[in-house]
């Protein structure tokens, strides 16, 4: 049986990365060897991405896994490290909030402090109405709070993907008025997923007064300017392993043309390297 007292201090701390001042990166992965790596080399937190966890399984991004299979794997990831684990839990997996409820408690006795819960619904692919939204993280929070838990609800909002036909105006206002709503509800971040503008992040963190989360994508300020200007956490989402496979292909290619030997006998990453990760872990 897990230590329930150690997961609450995990959720603890991983809240109080989100006030520390500093910001927050998360390279988010989707095994435990990577969580293994982040956790050896100094990482304070880890969270996984869906679209990660999805690609290495053969499927697709929204939801085509399934639970069980999700489970699994989060539940694995959560066992091999000793630093908090938060999982993108897409739209819940849940066609209820009694569902989503029980799937919220399966997660917390798999030692989950935290999820990214999106506002849009994977079936007709649109924004579902902030009220609806709003009662799903509500529920989050009370199924969280009635096992003594304070359970890490990152709220992303799609709005900046499903209102392209609107005006640049209204989706900052439709995005800040959905991170009031959830903040309200019992959200502890918001996440304007693919927000780039530098205006439009600051006004969102002003605006909100709520720790905001942004996605590494071409176009968004600098680090030091995101911490300047309030932002809490930057998320890799399915970058790092982008940036991983770049190099499998690359080398891969190399041995097509009887070239990279030199690669592969010089790499420092060694068996002995992963085999440490995993007899150091914990």
């Amino acid at each position: 049986m897990k230590n329930f007292a150690n997961q609450q201090q995990k959720a603890k701390l991983f809240f109080d990365l989100h006030h520390s001042g500093e910001l927050l990166i998360l390279p988010n992965i989707w095994e435990p060897l990577g969580a293994l790596l982040l956790q050896e080399i100094g990482y304070k937190a880890i969270a996984t991405a869906s679209a990660s966890m999805a690609f290495t399984q053969g499927h697709l991004d929204g939801e085509k896994m399934t639970f069980d299979d999700f489970l699994s794997q989060v539940t694995k990831i959560a066992n091999a490290v000793s630093i908090p684990v938060s999982v993108d839990f897409e739209s819940g997996y849940s066609d209820s909030n009694e569902q989503l409820s029980q799937h919220i408690n399966t997660l917390i006795d798999a030692g989950v402090i935290g999820i990214n819960i999106e506002d849009s619904d994977k079936k007709t692919h649109r924004l579902l109405d902030y009220k609806t939204q709003a009662a799903k993280i509500k529920t989050i929070r009370e199924t969280a709070q009635e096992r003594d838990i304070h359970f890490f609800i990152n709220a992303r909002t799609d709005t900046y993907i499903y209102r392209k036909e609107s005006s640049a105006e209204d989706i900052l206002a439709e995005t800040i008025e959905r991170g009031l709503s959830y903040k309200e509800a019992g959200a502890d971040c918001l996440y304007p997923i693919v927000m780039k503008k530098l205006q439009d992040i600051q006004t969102t963190v002003e605006a909100v007064k709520l720790p905001v989360n942004i996605l590494t994508l071409q176009g968004i300020p600098s680090f030091n300017t995101l911490q300047k200007i309030g932002v809490a956490r930057v998320s890799l989402g399915p970058a790092l392993l982008k940036y991983a496979i770049k190099s499998m292909k690359e080398l891969a290619e190399q041995l097509q043309h009887k070239e990279g030997l030199e690669a592969i006998t010089e790499n420092p990453i060694t068996s002995d390297f992963l085999e440490a990760l995993i007899k150091n872990a914990k």
